[in-house]
Protein backbone atom coordinates (compact mmCIF):
# COMPACT_ATOMS: atom_id res chain seq x y z
CA UNK A 1 0.00 0.00 0.00
CA UNK A 2 1.33 3.17 -0.54
CA UNK A 3 2.49 5.96 1.67
CA UNK A 4 -0.47 8.63 2.12
CA UNK A 5 0.04 12.18 3.65
CA UNK A 6 -3.21 13.39 5.84
CA UNK A 7 -6.05 14.69 3.19
CA UNK A 8 -6.04 18.31 5.34
CA UNK A 9 -2.48 18.68 5.61
CA UNK A 10 -1.45 17.39 1.60
CA UNK A 11 -4.25 20.41 0.83
CA UNK A 12 -2.90 22.58 2.84
CA UNK A 13 0.74 22.04 1.43
CA UNK A 14 -0.15 21.28 -1.89
CA UNK A 15 -2.25 23.36 -4.89
CA UNK A 16 -4.41 20.23 -6.83
CA UNK A 17 -5.10 20.57 -10.52
CA UNK A 18 -6.76 17.90 -12.35
CA UNK A 19 -7.85 17.57 -15.56
CA UNK A 20 -10.83 14.36 -16.39
CA UNK A 21 -11.17 12.86 -19.89
CA UNK A 22 -14.83 11.31 -20.02
CA UNK A 23 -16.01 8.89 -22.36
CA UNK A 24 -19.70 8.36 -23.16
CA UNK A 25 -21.00 5.43 -25.55
CA UNK A 26 -23.31 6.99 -27.95
CA UNK A 27 -27.35 5.80 -28.22
CA UNK A 28 -26.97 5.08 -31.80
CA UNK A 29 -28.81 2.03 -33.20
CA UNK A 30 -25.42 0.93 -35.30
CA UNK A 31 -21.90 1.47 -34.82
CA UNK A 32 -19.73 4.54 -35.42
CA UNK A 33 -18.30 3.13 -39.46
CA UNK A 34 -20.40 0.34 -40.05
CA UNK A 35 -23.87 -1.44 -39.83
CA UNK A 36 -23.22 -3.55 -36.80
CA UNK A 37 -25.61 -3.66 -34.20
CA UNK A 38 -25.05 -0.55 -31.08
CA UNK A 39 -26.54 -2.66 -28.18
CA UNK A 40 -25.35 -4.08 -24.82
CA UNK A 41 -24.36 -7.61 -23.96
CA UNK A 42 -25.87 -10.16 -26.54
CA UNK A 43 -23.22 -13.40 -27.19
CA UNK A 44 -19.12 -12.14 -27.37
CA UNK A 45 -18.25 -11.64 -31.07
CA UNK A 46 -22.07 -11.51 -32.48
CA UNK A 47 -22.62 -7.51 -32.74
CA UNK A 48 -20.22 -7.44 -35.51
CA UNK A 49 -19.03 -6.82 -38.95
CA UNK A 50 -15.73 -7.59 -41.27
CA UNK A 51 -15.26 -3.54 -40.76
CA UNK A 52 -15.69 -4.15 -36.67
CA UNK A 53 -13.07 -6.54 -37.06
CA UNK A 54 -10.97 -4.45 -38.98
CA UNK A 55 -10.68 -7.03 -41.83
CA UNK A 56 -8.63 -5.98 -45.10
CA UNK A 57 -10.31 -4.86 -47.43
CA UNK A 58 -13.19 -3.26 -45.81
CA UNK A 59 -14.24 0.52 -45.75
CA UNK A 60 -15.17 2.54 -43.22
CA UNK A 61 -18.51 5.05 -43.96
CA UNK A 62 -19.40 7.49 -40.60
CA UNK A 63 -22.45 7.64 -38.93
CA UNK A 64 -24.66 10.30 -39.30
CA UNK A 65 -26.44 9.92 -35.91
CA UNK A 66 -23.66 10.05 -33.77
CA UNK A 67 -22.20 13.22 -35.30
CA UNK A 68 -25.42 14.43 -34.64
CA UNK A 69 -25.24 13.49 -31.03
CA UNK A 70 -21.65 14.67 -31.20
CA UNK A 71 -22.65 18.42 -31.82
CA UNK A 72 -25.68 18.19 -29.27
CA UNK A 73 -22.98 17.01 -26.93
CA UNK A 74 -20.87 20.32 -28.08
CA UNK A 75 -23.50 22.42 -28.64
CA UNK A 76 -24.56 21.68 -24.92
CA UNK A 77 -21.02 22.35 -23.49
CA UNK A 78 -20.96 25.86 -24.63
CA UNK A 79 -18.23 25.12 -27.11
CA UNK A 80 -17.28 25.94 -30.99
CA UNK A 81 -18.41 23.63 -33.57
CA UNK A 82 -16.21 22.83 -36.02
CA UNK A 83 -16.71 23.99 -39.57
CA UNK A 84 -14.95 21.22 -40.96
CA UNK A 85 -13.27 18.26 -39.28
CA UNK A 86 -11.11 14.94 -39.48
CA UNK A 87 -10.72 11.62 -38.55
CA UNK A 88 -6.97 10.36 -37.93
CA UNK A 89 -5.80 7.06 -36.68
CA UNK A 90 -4.23 6.53 -33.18
CA UNK A 91 -1.92 3.86 -33.58
CA UNK A 92 -1.23 1.60 -30.98
CA UNK A 93 -1.27 -2.30 -30.82
CA UNK A 94 -3.76 -4.39 -28.18
CA UNK A 95 -5.72 -7.20 -28.45
CA UNK A 96 -8.89 -5.13 -28.52
CA UNK A 97 -8.24 -3.18 -31.79
CA UNK A 98 -8.48 -5.43 -34.37
CA UNK A 99 -6.92 -2.82 -36.65
CA UNK A 100 -3.96 -1.94 -34.53
CA UNK A 101 -5.16 1.31 -34.38
CA UNK A 102 -8.19 3.38 -33.43
CA UNK A 103 -10.02 5.72 -35.29
CA UNK A 104 -10.54 9.09 -33.58
CA UNK A 105 -10.11 12.74 -33.73
CA UNK A 106 -6.59 14.27 -32.90
CA UNK A 107 -6.19 18.11 -34.15
CA UNK A 108 -9.56 19.27 -35.49
CA UNK A 109 -11.92 17.81 -33.33
CA UNK A 110 -15.88 18.28 -34.09
CA UNK A 111 -16.53 20.73 -31.12
CA UNK A 112 -13.96 22.97 -28.75
CA UNK A 113 -12.81 25.67 -26.28
CA UNK A 114 -16.40 25.10 -24.13
CA UNK A 115 -17.81 25.37 -20.60
CA UNK A 116 -19.91 23.87 -18.64
CA UNK A 117 -21.07 24.97 -15.09
CA UNK A 118 -21.63 21.98 -12.26
CA UNK A 119 -23.55 22.61 -8.59
CA UNK A 120 -21.37 21.97 -5.62
CA UNK A 121 -23.20 20.63 -2.49
CA UNK A 122 -23.64 24.16 -1.23
CA UNK A 123 -25.30 25.53 -3.66
CA UNK A 124 -22.32 26.95 -5.38
CA UNK A 125 -21.27 27.11 -9.24
CA UNK A 126 -18.16 25.39 -10.36
CA UNK A 127 -16.61 26.39 -13.85
CA UNK A 128 -15.16 23.54 -15.76
CA UNK A 129 -13.36 24.82 -18.77
CA UNK A 130 -13.87 22.27 -21.76
CA UNK A 131 -10.78 21.90 -23.94
CA UNK A 132 -12.33 19.74 -27.01
CA UNK A 133 -15.24 17.37 -27.61
CA UNK A 134 -14.33 14.97 -30.38
CA UNK A 135 -15.41 11.38 -32.03
CA UNK A 136 -13.71 8.10 -31.79
CA UNK A 137 -14.82 4.54 -31.45
CA UNK A 138 -14.93 2.35 -28.76
CA UNK A 139 -12.13 -0.86 -28.43
CA UNK A 140 -13.30 -4.05 -27.70
CA UNK A 141 -13.17 -5.75 -24.43
CA UNK A 142 -10.35 -8.31 -22.93
CA UNK A 143 -11.04 -10.75 -20.13
CA UNK A 144 -8.25 -11.58 -17.89
CA UNK A 145 -8.71 -15.47 -16.95
CA UNK A 146 -6.66 -16.59 -14.20
CA UNK A 147 -5.62 -13.15 -12.22
CA UNK A 148 -6.49 -11.35 -9.52
CA UNK A 149 -9.28 -9.57 -9.85
CA UNK A 150 -9.89 -9.72 -13.66
CA UNK A 151 -6.57 -7.87 -14.29
CA UNK A 152 -3.69 -8.89 -16.63
CA UNK A 153 -1.48 -8.97 -14.45
CA UNK A 154 -0.59 -13.03 -12.72
CA UNK A 155 -3.46 -14.03 -16.09
CA UNK A 156 -3.50 -17.72 -17.81
CA UNK A 157 -4.54 -15.97 -20.70
CA UNK A 158 -7.09 -13.73 -22.03
CA UNK A 159 -10.43 -13.39 -24.06
CA UNK A 160 -11.62 -10.64 -26.38
CA UNK A 161 -15.07 -10.00 -27.17
CA UNK A 162 -15.49 -7.48 -29.36
CA UNK A 163 -19.09 -6.85 -29.52
CA UNK A 164 -18.10 -2.96 -28.67
CA UNK A 165 -15.36 -2.54 -30.92
CA UNK A 166 -16.33 0.24 -33.15
CA UNK A 167 -19.25 1.88 -30.51
CA UNK A 168 -19.50 5.08 -31.24
CA UNK A 169 -17.77 7.26 -28.43
CA UNK A 170 -17.70 11.35 -27.72
CA UNK A 171 -14.77 12.02 -25.61
CA UNK A 172 -15.24 15.45 -23.81
CA UNK A 173 -11.30 16.49 -22.74
CA UNK A 174 -11.55 19.38 -19.61
CA UNK A 175 -8.36 22.14 -19.49
CA UNK A 176 -6.60 21.89 -16.25
CA UNK A 177 -9.00 22.11 -13.38
CA UNK A 178 -7.41 24.62 -10.46
CA UNK A 179 -8.79 26.71 -7.58
CA UNK A 180 -10.62 23.92 -6.65
CA UNK A 181 -8.09 23.41 -3.27
CA UNK A 182 -9.48 21.01 -0.70
CA UNK A 183 -12.49 20.53 -2.68
CA UNK A 184 -11.20 19.29 -6.07
CA UNK A 185 -12.83 15.71 -5.46
CA UNK A 186 -16.35 16.80 -4.96
CA UNK A 187 -15.96 19.61 -8.01
CA UNK A 188 -14.48 16.27 -10.09
CA UNK A 189 -17.38 14.32 -8.64
CA UNK A 190 -20.21 17.03 -9.32
CA UNK A 191 -18.77 17.77 -13.28
CA UNK A 192 -18.72 14.20 -14.09
CA UNK A 193 -22.29 13.94 -12.66
CA UNK A 194 -23.50 17.01 -14.41
CA UNK A 195 -22.15 15.42 -18.12
CA UNK A 196 -24.32 12.07 -17.03
CA UNK A 197 -27.30 14.22 -16.66
CA UNK A 198 -26.51 15.99 -19.60
CA UNK A 199 -26.11 13.20 -22.01
CA UNK A 200 -29.57 11.86 -20.67
CA UNK A 201 -31.38 14.93 -21.26
CA UNK A 202 -29.98 15.03 -24.25
CA UNK A 203 -30.96 12.17 -25.50
CA UNK A 204 -27.63 10.69 -26.60
CA UNK A 205 -26.84 8.28 -23.75
CA UNK A 206 -28.34 5.70 -21.68
CA UNK A 207 -25.10 7.11 -19.57
CA UNK A 208 -25.18 3.99 -17.27
CA UNK A 209 -22.06 4.30 -15.91
CA UNK A 210 -22.17 0.13 -13.95
CA UNK A 211 -22.52 -0.36 -17.92
CA UNK A 212 -19.28 1.55 -19.28
CA UNK A 213 -21.64 4.07 -21.29
CA UNK A 214 -20.07 6.25 -19.53
CA UNK A 215 -16.16 6.10 -18.16
CA UNK A 216 -13.55 8.63 -16.75
CA UNK A 217 -9.78 8.96 -16.84
CA UNK A 218 -9.06 11.03 -13.84
CA UNK A 219 -5.72 13.27 -14.40
CA UNK A 220 -4.40 14.63 -11.05
CA UNK A 221 -1.16 16.66 -10.22
CA UNK A 222 0.31 18.53 -7.19
CA UNK A 223 2.33 21.80 -7.29
CA UNK A 224 3.54 24.00 -4.28
CA UNK A 225 1.67 27.12 -4.90
CA UNK A 226 -1.11 28.00 -7.80
CA UNK A 227 1.90 30.13 -9.13
CA UNK A 228 4.00 27.48 -9.73
CA UNK A 229 4.27 24.90 -13.08
CA UNK A 230 1.91 22.36 -13.25
CA UNK A 231 3.51 19.32 -11.60
CA UNK A 232 3.59 15.60 -12.81
CA UNK A 233 0.14 14.04 -13.55
CA UNK A 234 -0.95 10.29 -13.18
CA UNK A 235 -3.85 9.40 -15.30
CA UNK A 236 -6.27 6.99 -13.00
CA UNK A 237 -8.04 4.94 -16.04
CA UNK A 238 -11.99 3.96 -17.15
CA UNK A 239 -13.56 4.87 -13.39
CA UNK A 240 -16.94 4.21 -13.53
CA UNK A 241 -18.94 5.72 -10.54
CA UNK A 242 -19.53 8.61 -8.65
CA UNK A 243 -18.11 7.86 -5.59
CA UNK A 244 -15.19 6.09 -7.17
CA UNK A 245 -14.43 9.15 -9.09
CA UNK A 246 -14.41 11.85 -5.79
CA UNK A 247 -11.91 8.39 -4.03
CA UNK A 248 -9.80 8.39 -7.01
CA UNK A 249 -8.65 12.13 -6.71
CA UNK A 250 -8.34 12.45 -2.86
CA UNK A 251 -6.29 8.81 -2.67
CA UNK A 252 -3.85 11.14 -5.77
CA UNK A 253 -4.10 13.70 -3.94
CA UNK A 254 -2.25 11.94 -0.46
CA UNK A 255 -0.52 9.51 -2.53
CA UNK A 256 1.56 11.95 -4.62
CA UNK A 257 1.80 14.29 -1.51
CA UNK A 258 3.18 11.75 0.30
CA UNK A 259 6.02 11.56 -2.43
CA UNK A 260 6.82 15.38 -3.16
CA UNK A 261 6.89 16.10 0.77
CA UNK A 262 9.82 13.26 1.01
CA UNK A 263 11.52 14.25 -1.57
CA UNK A 264 10.45 12.18 -4.65
CA UNK A 265 9.39 12.31 -7.99
CA UNK A 266 5.49 11.92 -9.57
CA UNK A 267 5.93 9.04 -12.04
CA UNK A 268 3.65 9.91 -14.98
CA UNK A 269 1.71 7.08 -15.68
CA UNK A 270 -1.46 5.61 -15.45
CA UNK A 271 -2.93 3.84 -12.59
CA UNK A 272 -6.09 1.35 -11.68
CA UNK A 273 -8.88 2.15 -9.49
CA UNK A 274 -9.59 -0.64 -6.60
CA UNK A 275 -13.12 -0.27 -5.35
CA UNK A 276 -12.55 -2.33 -2.17
CA UNK A 277 -10.62 0.02 -0.62
CA UNK A 278 -10.25 3.11 -2.56
CA UNK A 279 -6.34 3.02 -4.00
CA UNK A 280 -5.03 3.34 -7.07
CA UNK A 281 -2.18 1.21 -8.13
CA UNK A 282 0.33 1.45 -10.99
CA UNK A 283 -0.37 0.34 -14.74
CA UNK A 284 2.15 1.83 -17.40
CA UNK A 285 4.16 4.85 -18.01
CA UNK A 286 1.87 6.92 -19.82
CA UNK A 287 2.16 7.74 -23.70
CA UNK A 288 2.46 11.08 -25.15
CA UNK A 289 0.60 11.93 -28.00
CA UNK A 290 3.24 11.94 -30.21
CA UNK A 291 4.11 8.39 -29.31
CA UNK A 292 0.95 7.12 -31.19
CA UNK A 293 1.56 8.58 -34.67
CA UNK A 294 -1.45 10.21 -35.45
CA UNK A 295 -2.29 10.72 -39.10
CA UNK A 296 -5.34 11.55 -40.92
CA UNK A 297 -7.43 8.43 -41.31
CA UNK A 298 -7.12 8.13 -45.51
CA UNK A 299 -10.04 5.90 -45.69
CA UNK A 300 -12.62 8.73 -44.51
CA UNK A 301 -13.76 11.78 -46.07
CA UNK A 302 -13.31 15.29 -43.93
CA UNK A 303 -16.81 16.36 -42.11
CA UNK A 304 -18.13 19.95 -42.55
CA UNK A 305 -21.66 20.27 -40.38
CA UNK A 306 -23.54 23.03 -42.54
CA UNK A 307 -23.97 25.98 -40.17
CA UNK A 308 -28.23 25.48 -40.78
CA UNK A 309 -27.62 22.55 -39.36
CA UNK A 310 -26.05 22.87 -36.18
CA UNK A 311 -28.51 25.96 -35.70
CA UNK A 312 -31.01 23.77 -35.81
CA UNK A 313 -29.70 21.31 -33.20
CA UNK A 314 -29.13 24.42 -31.25
CA UNK A 315 -32.45 25.50 -31.36
CA UNK A 316 -33.88 21.99 -30.01
CA UNK A 317 -31.43 21.36 -27.29
CA UNK A 318 -33.56 20.86 -23.93
CA UNK A 319 -32.73 22.63 -20.57
CA UNK A 320 -30.02 21.50 -19.46
CA UNK A 321 -29.57 19.76 -15.68
CA UNK A 322 -27.92 22.40 -13.52
CA UNK A 323 -30.70 25.18 -14.90
CA UNK A 324 -33.65 22.02 -14.48
CA UNK A 325 -32.38 21.45 -10.90
CA UNK A 326 -32.81 24.97 -9.79
CA UNK A 327 -35.74 25.27 -11.02
CA UNK A 328 -37.72 22.14 -10.04
CA UNK A 329 -35.81 22.82 -6.65
CA UNK A 330 -38.23 25.94 -6.55
CA UNK A 331 -41.42 24.78 -7.87
CA UNK A 332 -41.13 21.96 -5.01
CA UNK A 333 -40.14 23.83 -2.81
CA UNK A 334 -37.60 21.39 -1.40
CA UNK A 335 -34.39 22.14 1.17
CA UNK A 336 -31.47 21.77 -0.35
CA UNK A 337 -30.04 19.02 1.00
CA UNK A 338 -33.88 17.32 0.15
CA UNK A 339 -32.64 18.04 -3.65
CA UNK A 340 -28.74 16.88 -3.28
CA UNK A 341 -29.93 13.74 -1.89
CA UNK A 342 -32.42 13.50 -4.67
CA UNK A 343 -29.64 14.65 -7.36
CA UNK A 344 -27.27 12.00 -5.94
CA UNK A 345 -30.20 8.63 -5.60
CA UNK A 346 -30.69 9.84 -9.24
CA UNK A 347 -34.19 10.13 -8.63
CA UNK A 348 -35.06 13.99 -9.81
CA UNK A 349 -36.38 13.07 -13.58
CA UNK A 350 -38.03 10.29 -11.83
CA UNK A 351 -39.62 12.62 -9.31
CA UNK A 352 -40.44 15.40 -12.29
CA UNK A 353 -42.10 12.32 -13.85
CA UNK A 354 -44.44 10.99 -10.98
CA UNK A 355 -45.36 14.81 -10.23
CA UNK A 356 -46.21 15.08 -13.88
CA UNK A 357 -48.50 12.15 -13.52
CA UNK A 358 -50.40 13.91 -10.38
CA UNK A 359 -48.77 13.47 -7.60
CA UNK A 360 -47.28 16.26 -5.10
CA UNK A 361 -43.73 17.13 -4.26
CA UNK A 362 -43.61 15.69 -1.49
CA UNK A 363 -45.89 12.59 -2.10
CA UNK A 364 -43.45 11.68 -5.13
CA UNK A 365 -40.32 12.57 -3.06
CA UNK A 366 -41.07 10.38 -0.33
CA UNK A 367 -41.87 7.32 -2.15
CA UNK A 368 -38.74 7.45 -4.45
CA UNK A 369 -36.55 8.26 -1.44
CA UNK A 370 -38.35 6.30 0.90
CA UNK A 371 -39.50 2.43 0.04
CA UNK A 372 -38.15 2.42 -3.30
CA UNK A 373 -34.74 3.86 -2.30
CA UNK A 374 -34.71 0.74 0.07
CA UNK A 375 -36.02 -1.53 -2.06
CA UNK A 376 -33.20 -0.94 -4.99
CA UNK A 377 -30.71 -1.12 -1.87
CA UNK A 378 -31.80 -4.31 -0.91
CA UNK A 379 -32.06 -5.66 -4.59
CA UNK A 380 -28.59 -4.07 -5.36
CA UNK A 381 -30.30 -2.30 -8.56
CA UNK A 382 -31.01 1.47 -9.39
CA UNK A 383 -33.79 3.59 -8.53
CA UNK A 384 -34.41 3.41 -12.46
CA UNK A 385 -34.16 -0.22 -13.19
CA UNK A 386 -37.17 -0.47 -10.43
CA UNK A 387 -40.20 -2.35 -11.88
CA UNK A 388 -42.22 0.22 -11.39
CA UNK A 389 -43.36 3.78 -13.23
CA UNK A 390 -43.56 6.96 -12.07
CA UNK A 391 -47.33 7.04 -13.60
CA UNK A 392 -47.61 3.82 -11.28
CA UNK A 393 -46.31 6.09 -7.95
CA UNK A 394 -49.05 9.01 -8.78
CA UNK A 395 -51.36 6.18 -9.20
CA UNK A 396 -50.38 4.57 -5.75
CA UNK A 397 -50.70 8.23 -4.26
CA UNK A 398 -53.72 8.89 -5.58
CA UNK A 399 -54.89 6.23 -3.92
CA UNK A 400 -53.81 6.85 -0.54
CA UNK A 401 -55.60 10.58 -0.84
CA UNK A 402 -58.49 9.46 -1.95
CA UNK A 403 -58.69 7.40 1.75
CA UNK A 404 -58.93 3.95 0.14
CA UNK A 405 -55.35 3.02 1.17
CA UNK A 406 -53.07 3.38 4.37
CA UNK A 407 -49.51 4.52 4.40
CA UNK A 408 -49.17 0.47 5.34
CA UNK A 409 -51.61 -0.52 3.06
CA UNK A 410 -49.84 1.19 0.23
CA UNK A 411 -47.06 -0.07 0.81
CA UNK A 412 -48.04 -3.66 0.50
CA UNK A 413 -49.50 -2.97 -2.67
CA UNK A 414 -46.00 -1.58 -4.29
CA UNK A 415 -44.68 -5.03 -3.32
CA UNK A 416 -47.32 -6.09 -5.66
CA UNK A 417 -46.79 -3.56 -8.17
CA UNK A 418 -42.91 -4.30 -8.16
CA UNK A 419 -43.47 -8.39 -8.11
CA UNK A 420 -45.45 -8.00 -11.46
CA UNK A 421 -49.13 -8.16 -10.16
CA UNK A 422 -49.98 -4.79 -12.45
CA UNK A 423 -51.07 -1.75 -12.00
CA UNK A 424 -51.82 -0.63 -7.76
CA UNK A 425 -56.05 -0.70 -8.85
CA UNK A 426 -55.25 -3.87 -9.88
CA UNK A 427 -53.39 -5.07 -6.75
CA UNK A 428 -55.67 -3.56 -4.84
CA UNK A 429 -58.61 -5.57 -6.11
CA UNK A 430 -56.63 -9.00 -6.44
CA UNK A 431 -54.73 -8.46 -2.76
CA UNK A 432 -58.41 -7.14 -1.41
CA UNK A 433 -56.19 -4.41 0.08
CA UNK A 434 -58.78 -1.42 0.06
CA UNK A 435 -59.41 0.22 3.37
CA UNK A 436 -62.66 -0.64 5.41
CA UNK A 437 -64.78 2.47 5.82
CA UNK A 438 -67.98 1.05 5.39
CA UNK A 439 -70.01 2.26 8.82
CA UNK A 440 -71.97 -1.44 9.20
CA UNK A 441 -68.35 -3.07 9.31
CA UNK A 442 -66.26 -1.05 11.20
CA UNK A 443 -69.40 -0.69 13.90
CA UNK A 444 -68.92 -4.31 14.11
CA UNK A 445 -65.53 -4.67 14.42
CA UNK A 446 -65.65 -1.84 17.17
CA UNK A 447 -68.18 -3.69 19.36
CA UNK A 448 -65.99 -6.97 19.15
CA UNK A 449 -63.23 -5.18 20.33
CA UNK A 450 -65.15 -3.15 23.03
CA UNK A 451 -67.01 -6.75 23.96
CA UNK A 452 -63.65 -8.36 24.54
CA UNK A 453 -61.68 -5.63 26.44
CA UNK A 454 -63.80 -4.70 29.45
CA UNK A 455 -61.01 -3.25 31.41
CA UNK A 456 -59.79 -0.75 28.61
CA UNK A 457 -63.80 0.59 28.37
CA UNK A 458 -63.62 0.92 32.12
CA UNK A 459 -60.37 2.90 31.85
CA UNK A 460 -61.46 5.02 28.62
CA UNK A 461 -64.72 5.56 30.60
CA UNK A 462 -62.93 6.78 33.77
CA UNK A 463 -61.35 9.67 31.94
CA UNK A 464 -58.35 7.65 30.36
CA UNK A 465 -58.71 8.73 26.82
CA UNK A 466 -55.32 7.09 25.53
CA UNK A 467 -56.34 3.89 26.34
CA UNK A 468 -58.26 3.77 23.33
CA UNK A 469 -55.45 3.10 21.11
CA UNK A 470 -55.70 -0.58 22.60
CA UNK A 471 -58.91 -0.70 20.91
CA UNK A 472 -57.32 0.76 17.84
CA UNK A 473 -55.05 -1.38 17.22
CA UNK A 474 -57.27 -4.43 18.05
CA UNK A 475 -59.99 -3.29 15.43
CA UNK A 476 -57.43 -2.93 12.99
CA UNK A 477 -55.57 -6.49 13.36
CA UNK A 478 -59.29 -7.94 13.18
CA UNK A 479 -59.79 -5.94 10.27
CA UNK A 480 -56.02 -6.84 8.66
CA UNK A 481 -55.15 -3.43 8.93
CA UNK A 482 -57.76 -2.27 6.76
CA UNK A 483 -59.78 -0.24 8.60
CA UNK A 484 -59.81 3.40 8.17
CA UNK A 485 -57.67 4.59 11.79
CA UNK A 486 -59.37 8.07 12.30
CA UNK A 487 -63.07 6.57 11.74
CA UNK A 488 -62.11 3.55 14.18
CA UNK A 489 -61.34 6.64 16.77
CA UNK A 490 -64.33 8.28 15.93
CA UNK A 491 -66.63 5.24 16.68
CA UNK A 492 -64.82 4.12 19.58
CA UNK A 493 -65.41 7.37 21.28
CA UNK A 494 -69.13 7.15 20.63
CA UNK A 495 -69.96 3.43 21.23
CA UNK A 496 -67.99 3.95 24.82
CA UNK A 497 -69.88 7.07 25.40
CA UNK A 498 -73.17 5.36 24.45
Amino acid sequence: MDDLMEYCEATSHFDPVLGIEVHVELGTATKMFDAAPNAFGGDPNTYVTPVSLGLPGCLPVVNHKAVEYAIRIGLALNCEIAPYCRFARKNYFYPDLTKAFQTSQYDEPIAHDGWIDVELEDGSLFRVEIERAHMEEDAGKNTHIGGAEGRIQGADHSLVDYNRAGVPLVEIVTRPIVGAGARTPEVARAYVQTLRDTFRALGVSEARMERGNVRADINVSLRPTPEDPLGVRSETKNVNSFRGIERTVRFEIQRQAAILSRGGAVVQETRHFHEEDGSTSSGREKSDAEDYRYFPEPDLVPVAPPREWVEELRRGLPELPVAKRRRLRAEWGFSDAEMRDAVNAGAVDLIDATVAAGASPASARKWWMGELARQAKDTDAALEDLAVTPAQVAQLQGLVDSGRLTDKLARQVLDGVLAGEGDPEQVVASRGLEVVSDDGALRSAVQDAIDANPAIVAKIRGGKVQAAGALVGAVMKATRGQADAARVRELIAEMVAG
